[in-house]
């Protein structure tokens, strides 16, 4: 008989939102990274399992051409599995009006178009310019809005870029505010080589407001390569952002930026917002459960801080 777990103790901060919506990407983000395909019945598994958990989005998939992303070339056969999840968000990743038909066609309900603040990064993952990237997206946004889609728009490498070193914040805040002046219902804000300090943070999340975008609007997607994905969390968290992607267990990375490496783990979020008392739903035990047998299935442990010291208590 196991003792239940009474920890971490909660001690609220002040000025901190009381409940944030957890965009796991674990699915999507997390097994692209995996130089093995995974099974598409243990993706679904997997799906269904973290939605038990409590998580209330799921990103599902990918419609990226196989060619380019061959971990996810079953998203036709992986997305059907998934309709009974009834009250669960399965947003799909669509890179342009190909993949927008093919997500459609399946019932897909949210989308996302997936740009980059730094010419390097925009030429090697979508092999074309900033701006025509924005282009390509303008129909695939414009056709989803019309049929009453929601649509987020992650940009990456908003705090550093590998090829061009530091980012400037007005940079960023540019092809921001041009993601959202196409109709884009929700920006992600993505740390793709895990490079942001809290002082980073604040500051663009202030200069977007100061161009308009107002911090409802917003979720942030931070990695781990330095160890600062929930410190920035937390500057994130105290400047009104109420949207935190992470990826169960930690898995994830970035197939076109190799420094990039894994996503801020779910659970290691989860047991820093239940210390602080903020609200997400989320079964933590049920959810560490779900990463390990997951970990089973790749055949390697967690990278997750916290799945490795609940799972052996």
């Amino acid at each position: 008989m196991t003792t239940p777990r009474t920890l971490p103790m909660t001690v609220p901060a002040p000025d901190l939102p009381a409940r944030v919506r957890i965009h796991e990407v674990g699915a999507r983000d997390g097994l692209q990274n995996e130089k093995s395909v995974v099974p598409t019945e243990v993706k679904a598994e997997f799906i269904h399992r973290l939605a038990a958990s409590g998580l209330t989005t799921v990103e599902a998939t990918s419609f990226v051409h196989p060619k380019w992303v061959p971990q996810l070339a079953d998203a036709e056969d992986l997305f059907p599995r998934l309709a009974d999840l009834d009250g669960v968000a399965l947003p799909v990743l669509v890179p342009n009006e190909r993949g927008l038909d093919r997500a459609l066609a399946l019932g897909a309900r949210r989308i996302a178009v997936f740009g980059s603040a730094t010419e390097t990064f925009a030429a090697r993952n979508l092999n074309r310019t900033v701006d025509e990237s924005l282009a390509m997206f303008e129909p695939v946004v414009a056709r989803a809005k019309a049929d009453d889609v929601h649509v987020r728009g992650y940009l990456s490498m908003c705090f550093g870029d590998p090829w061009e070193g530091p980012v400037p914040v007005h940079q960023v805040v540019r092809v921001a505010r041009a993601l959202m002046d196409l109709g884009c219902d929700e920006l992600s804000l993505g740390d793709t080589i895990g490079v942001a300090t809290p002082g980073h943070v604040q500051a663009l999340l202030a200069a977007l407001n100061e161009e308009g975008v107002p911090t409802d609007t917003i979720g942030v997607h931070f990695h781990d390569t330095y160890g600062q994905a929930l410190s920035n969390t937390l500057a994130a968290l105290r400047h009104g952002v109420t949207t935190v992607d992470a990826s169960a267990g930690g898995l994830g990375g970035c197939p076109y930026a190799k420094s990039a490496t894994g996503n801020l783990a779910t659970e290691d979020l989860v047991w820093m917002l239940q210390g602080l008392g903020i609200e997400t739903g989320v079964d933590l035990d049920a959810l560490t459960a779900t990463s390990v047998w997951l970990a089973d299935q790749l055949g390697r442990p967690s990278p997750s801080r916290t799945v490795r010291a609940l799972s052996v208590r």
